[in-house]
């Protein structure tokens, strides 16, 4: 039997394949407000939140003026921005209804609360806050009992 992975690991960075370098960092960058760590030139860039060296990395290399994988396909189902607090995550909606983006879904999971949403590539983006973990649902036998119900929008837009 395998050892489990050392509980300290992490997913560091996501890296994707897009069709226009400039139409992605205008969604990353200007809308979600991550900051241009580095550029490769026209076909790939780097972005990242506090400072940190990337958490997603862009790319044309194989992708320039492509097309999503149609349904069906196997690939990236979403990735996953985590917010440090609901005020964050308030804010993250504030700014993807400012630019007119709509939402595929908004759930509260009871171990977290999520919005859902599309790239300008058609990629799932979850934007979402994790709550406290001694708020988190469990079974009568303590396992973990996560669930799928909508997500309080408007109390959501009132936080500050």
């Amino acid at each position: 039997m395998s050892q489990p992975i050392h509980p300290g690991a992490r997913i560091g960075h996501v890296h994707l394949k897009v069709a226009d370098l400039e139409r992605a960092l205008a969604f990353y960058c200007g809308v979600l407000g991550f900051a241009l760590t580095q550029r490769y030139g026209a076909r790939a860039a780097f972005v990242s939140a506090g400072g940190y060296h990337h958490h997603i990395g862009l790319n044309t290399w194989e992708s320039a003026g492509g097309s999503p994988p149609p349904p069906g396909h196997t690939g990236l189902y979403h990735l996953a921005i985590l917010y440090p607090s609901r005020a964050a995550l308030a804010d993250a909606l504030r700014r993807v209804e400012a630019a007119g983006l709509p939402l595929d879904g908004a759930s509260d999971h009871g171990v977290s609360e999520a919005l859902y949403l599309r790239d300008p590539d058609g990629n799932g983006v979850e934007l979402y806050r994790d709550l406290p973990e001694a708020a988190w649902p469990r079974n009568e036998k303590g396992d973990l009992a996560m669930l799928t119900r909508p997500l309080d929008l408007a109390g959501l837009r009132a936080e500050t």
